[in-house]
């Protein structure tokens, strides 16, 4: 096993694709600046450690066999693997984190978030030592280092997964979190929400507003808190009410359209469904949610924070921005 591993080397690598690639032991030779006899003798070296044939002797012709065509395969495949790496460790050493992890709220708008995705895997290389890197192997379509991890979550799961070091940067996280070391913390904006049924439910006929009394009769939906080991929220359910409990806010949605409860959603995300009359709008007697939402990021000081990171603070310090993830759903 020990020898198999010292052969295949990515200079061994390097000597079976330009064999391949010239067609001859002679020409791969005078490419690589060696006489035919040495190419030849690094062959057989490599077939002996291998211990496989990994050309047809009988052919004039530099012929691969079969075990020599897999060597090929997945070593052109290793080289660039590798040049991929190289790249990627100079460019981290420039300042990009080499990972960033991202919890969204599942309120929010992820056309919005995958936009911004986009947008950062496009972003040029620097005009560096990662520029040349980039220059001599384009290993990750042009973008950055930092690999992006995303995950969504719901109420306290999003403040959980950042004060739990799962995640580097969450955004949506619901009220306003008590202060945490280590973390930072900025109002992304209000959402508000509104009480809906479907045309076919017993409520979308009754009179307004509607009391306690009455919604207690009714089936709630509600998405499921995600968090663990924080004590998760339930909002607007009351006492003794049946309650459907879904995993994701769409899911909800969902249940509402086909007459399974009623439930308050984010107005951004109902609108479409209440113009088109598929869902009914109905006013209670308790006061209007608005959600206050923010974003919260690990402070990494005295150490600076990553690039990565920065880039994404940036983004998120546009109004637009952050008007467009709560406002910008994808049926809408």
């Amino acid at each position: 096993m020990a020898d198999r591993l010292l052969a295949l080397t990515p200079d061994a690598l390097v000597m079976m694709d330009t064999i391949a690639r010239t067609g001859s032991f002679a020409a791969a030779a005078r490419e690589l600046g060696k006489v035919p006899s040495a190419l030849t003798y690094s062959v057989r070296q490599l077939e002996e450690a291998l211990d496989v044939l990994l050309f047809d002797r009988s052919s004039r012709q530099a012929q691969l066999t079969a075990a020599g065509s897999e060597l090929l395969h997945e070593g052109r495949r290793l080289l660039s693997e590798m040049d991929a790496v190289a790249n990627r460790v100079r460019r981290v050493a420039s300042g990009w984190e080499t990972q960033l992890a991202i919890s969204v709220e599942d309120i929010l708008s992820m056309p919005t978030i995958f936009e911004l995705v986009q947008a950062f895997c496009e972003i040029p290389p620097d005009k560096t030592v990662a520029a040349q890197a980039h220059n001599a192997a384009r290993d990750d379509q042009g973008g950055p280092a930092t690999r992006l991890r995303l995950r969504t979550d719901v109420l306290s799961g999003t403040w959980e997964s950042l004060i739990s070091g799962q995640v580097d940067l969450a955004i949506g996280v619901s009220a306003r979190p008590g202060e945490h070391a280590g973390i930072e913390v900025r109002p992304l904006g209000k959402i508000p929400f509104v009480f809906c049924v479907s045309p076919n439910h017993p409520l979308a006929r009754a009179e307004e507003p509607l009391t306690d009394s009455q919604l207690v009769t009714h089936r709630a939906v509600a998405v499921a808190d995600t968090a663990q080991r924080l004590a998760p929220m339930t909002v607007n359910l009351l006492p003794g009410q049946d309650v459907l409990t879904v995993p994701t806010m769409l899911a909800k949605l969902d249940a509402q359209l086909h007459g399974l409860g009623g439930g308050f959603v984010p107005e951004p995300m109902a609108r479409v469904y209440l113009d088109a009359g598929r869902l009914v709008c109905q006013s209670t007697q308790r006061v209007p949610r608005i959600g206050r939402l923010y974003y919260a990021w690990r402070n990494t000081a005295p150490a600076p924070i990553g690039r990565a990171l920065q880039w994404w603070l940036e983004q998120l310090g546009s109004a637009t921005t952050r008007t467009a993830l709560l406002t910008r759903h994808a049926h809408a």
